[in-house]
């Protein structure tokens, strides 16, 4: 079985939320991989394939996967849609990682969907050396819960490459693919190459795959892949393009030149550049499934009002709170960039990272936007130590620039206390999407 020693399992019909989640992480975890979709495969069968009873855009790239399924699942809402949404990792709670309209999954209904999967799960248990792992058993509670709702579309973000990821038994008709770079080197391949011929996995036969800018080489792959499955590729900046943006405070207003049509003066409530060309690819994929031109109206009430938590979140105060999940030297460059969108404030940066990320080129990138950096630990296993990421925020920044403080809690009141004595200055919280979860709870949010 794949509970840990002396996880006693609760009977099926005592479950609550609290419960399930206990159960699902006595799982292997998500950092332990065993590249394959027979054992997700398995259980879908016994569910009767719950997966092909709705339509579905699935997305994939290095950043922006879960900005990006929510601004589709916010325009097919818009549209009058029932819309399903599976995105990864949480941040505070759970249940985030499935929605259905729109909203967080109910308890009852998250509890009701591990019920209907155990059955199936704990029969492959039995057969397979390796047994169902936590993110195949919330794909396939995703995948049940959204047949179980009827739902017309999934907005379905990929979990880590896309081939063998277990959201990957889905047959996409459109796939959406984002920015590539490097990031899960020691499990996609150590080039962006070898990254991007993974990701490309979710091109299905006779598909329609929107891709963002890449390289030319990682393009030229693309194409190749799309061609051997029959599937056409549209890339931005030839097939779809942002024509116009500008930012303001509480956002921006783009224009696009879809696949289809051309919209002009879009709301976007979601801050940076980056955010624009991801709501550029939001648009994209679904005027690929639809095969027509969005209705300006919805599409504007959709981008005007979707949110996307940690994801340069600014929550107002004195001071301003940044929250931000970059986690690689992409997401951090993004963010960098975003920040100067904001106004170029002195920023105070609790910083807290996983020892398996690229940690000196995030600082790199923060460096020229950052005034302080408060560096600390989250409450992951995975977490480097405060004194490993002041050390080596010290090489970049410093060590004048730079403070250590252990606990995640006692760093951001000093932050809040370092921001206050320059005017007009901001906090910032980074390094990864634990951190930024546990921020949100310590700032009870």
């Amino acid at each position: 079985m794949s509970r840990r020693p002396g996880a006693a399992a609760v009977p099926a019909a005592d479950l609550d939320v609290t419960e399930v989640e206990r159960e699902l992480l006595a799982r292997w975890p998500e950092t332990r991989i065993a590249p394959s979709l027979e054992r997700i495969r398995a259980v879908m069968d016994t569910l009767d394939q719950p997966q092909h009873s709705f339509r579905s855009i699935h997305i994939t790239g290095t950043n922006g996967k879960t900005s990006t399924a929510r601004m589709v699942e916010a325009i097919l809402l818009e549209l009058g849609t029932t819309v399903g949404r599976f995105t990864s990792p949480h941040l505070t709670d759970i249940r985030e990682r499935i929605s259905v309209g729109g909203r967080p999954i109910s308890r009852d209904g998250f509890v009701q969907a591990y019920r209907d999967v155990l059955p199936a799960a704990e029969a492959l248990d039995r057969e397979s050396r390796t047994p169902l792992s936590f993110f195949e058993m919330t794909v396939a509670m995703a995948y049940q819960a959204f047949a179980s709702a009827d739902i017309d579309v999934a907005a379905v973000e990929v979990g880590m490459g896309g081939r063998w990821d277990a959201t990957n038994v889905i047959d996409a008709p459109v796939a959406a693919i984002l920015p590539i770079g490097l990031d899960h080197v020691d499990h996609l391949g150590p080039t962006v190459l070898d990254i991007a011929g993974e990701k490309a996995g979710i091109i299905k036969p006779g598909a329609l795959a929107v891709s963002a800018r890449q390289t030319p080489e990682v393009e030229q792959l693309l194409r190749a892949h799309a061609y051997t499955s029959l599937a056409r590729l549209m890339v931005e900046g030839l097939d779809f393009r942002l024509s116009g943006r500008r930012a303001l405070g509480d956002g921006q207003i783009i224009s696009v030149d879809g696949l289809a049509g051309h919209y002009p003066e879009l709301p976007l409530s979601l801050h940076g550049h980056h955010q624009a060309h991801n709501a550029v690819l939001a648009i994209a994929s679904v005027e690929a499934l639809l095969g027509e031109v969005i209705p300006v109206e919805p599409l504007r009430r959709a981008l005007g009002s979707v949110r996307s938590p940690g994801r340069l979140e600014v929550l107002p105060g004195t001071p301003e709170v940044i929250l931000d999940a970059a986690h690689n030297p992409g997401g951090a460059r993004a963010l960098a960039a975003g920040l100067s969108d904001l106004g170029g404030r002195p920023t105070i940066a609790v910083v807290a990272a996983m020892g398996d990320k690229d940690l000196a080129g995030m600082l790199a990138e923060l460096e020229p936007v950052v005034t302080t950096m408060i560096c600390t630990r989250n409450g992951s296993p995975r977490s480097l130590a405060s004194r490993e990421v002041a050390d080596a925020a010290s090489k970049v920044l410093g060590a004048g620039r730079v403070i250590e403080v252990d606990d995640l809690a006692d760093a951001l009141r000093e932050a809040t206390q370092a921001a206050s004595a320059h005017e007009g200055g901001q906090v910032l919280v980074t390094g990864s999407v634990v951190t930024v979860g546990e921020a949100r709870r310590l700032l009870g949010l």
